[in-house]
């Protein structure tokens, strides 16, 4: 079994150009080891997928249950996991140091800081030093815990490239590993943030994102999916559920059957 330093180093050597680091999001353990048996080298979690577990909606999970979850899902599988921290829980820099510090703490490879309070981008300025404080706690112990700086402009409403560009390229300074501005899906768009930066970026897999092909040659080193996984899941669900009710058939075996079949390939081991 990998230590957590050499997991983390993997996961940051995983971001290679020409061939993208495919990095689904996994939702609970059950999840994450499918998804680990398909033959993903890396792994994220993902805060929507994980709030609907709970019932809930994005947003609404504490920093305590969220860090949990993550280690929870590191320890379930072998290959790196990084952790969608949100906004690290925290508006000062200082509290977003000690979300990124639990974090190593509890066995990730890797996570993400966003500059969104929850209702609002945060200033500039101020969204380095929240950076520059997550970079520090990542990178100052035995693990290199691989931080994903993100700008979150494209899905809050201000597309406004040249910021969202400058954005990333403070964090890149300010000591991030990975860069991330969801939201983006036009090809020369891409292009213009590859082209913008040293460091790898990830791009959303969106309903109209380019194909994995067009964002590898955009220079792209890792796609990741959000809740997209979570959500098909979800939506497989309430398709047998609704045809149970309404038409009393059972059709839905068509799809839980593979399912169950690749459910006991992955949990025996």
């Amino acid at each position: 079994m990998a230590t957590d330093a050499e997991k983390a180093r993997t996961f940051l050597q995983l971001h290679r150009a020409g061939t993208p680091l495919l990095m689904p999001n996994a939702w609970d353990a059950g999840s994450a080891r499918i998804l680990e048996s398909l033959g993903f080298a890396a792994l994220a979690t993902t805060s929507s997928g994980f709030a609907a577990t709970l019932g809930r909606l994005d947003g609404q999970v504490t920093r305590a249950e969220a860090v949990a979850h993550g280690g929870a899902l590191s320890a379930a599988v072998g290959v790196p996991v990084s952790a969608d921290l949100e906004n690290c829980f925290a508006d000062n820099p200082a509290g977003v140091a000690e979300t990124i510090r639990l974090a190593v703490a509890a066995g990730l490879s890797g996570g993400s800081v966003e500059d969104y309070s929850g209702s609002e981008i945060y200033d500039a300025g101020l969204s380095r030093e929240r950076v520059a404080a997550a970079a520090d706690a990542a990178h100052s112990g035995d693990v290199h815990f691989v931080l994903t700086a993100r700008a979150e402009n494209h899905i809050r409403g201000r597309t406004d490239l040249a910021d969202t560009i400058a954005r990333l390229q403070s964090y890149q300074t300010a000591g991030a590993d990975v860069l991330f501005a969801p939201g983006i899906s036009d090809l020369a768009d891409v292009r213009r943030v590859v082209s913008s930066v040293d460091l790898p970026v990830n791009v959303l897999a969106g309903p109209n994102a380019p194909p994995v092909a067009e964002l590898a040659a955009a220079g792209v080193k890792r796609i990741s999916v959000g809740g997209s996984f979570a959500y098909a899941a979800y939506g497989a669900l309430a398709d047998a559920g609704r045809e149970l009710l309404e038409r009393g058939t059972y059709g839905y075996w068509a799809t839980a059957g593979p399912g169950a079949t690749v459910a006991r390939a992955a949990f025996t081991r």
